[in-house]
């Protein structure tokens, strides 16, 4: 699965995340294509508290174990 992300809070103000089927994960400056469409979403984290909705998932709420600062719009992609 492939997370593209625009916004404030990650390395870099552009990038996407890619996770492979073992788990692992690793991301990479700008949008790095090909783009299969899933679904949008919208993260905001605010300390230890992060609100996710998703065009698919609908809204969610997660607790982290460290504290951010987060404003990220995305792209869900297989």
């Amino acid at each position: 699965m492939k997370y593209i992300e625009v916004g404030i809070g990650n390395t870099w103000l552009v990038r996407t995340e890619t996770e492979l089927a073992d788990g692992t994960e690793f991301e990479q400056k700008g949008i790095v294509r090909p783009i299969v469409f899933h679904s949008v979403y919208f993260r905001v984290w605010f300390g230890k508290t992060v609100f996710i909705w998703d065009s698919k998932e609908g809204l969610k709420r997660m607790n982290k174990t460290r504290s951010a600062f987060k404003l990220i719009f995305g792209v869900t992609s297989h």
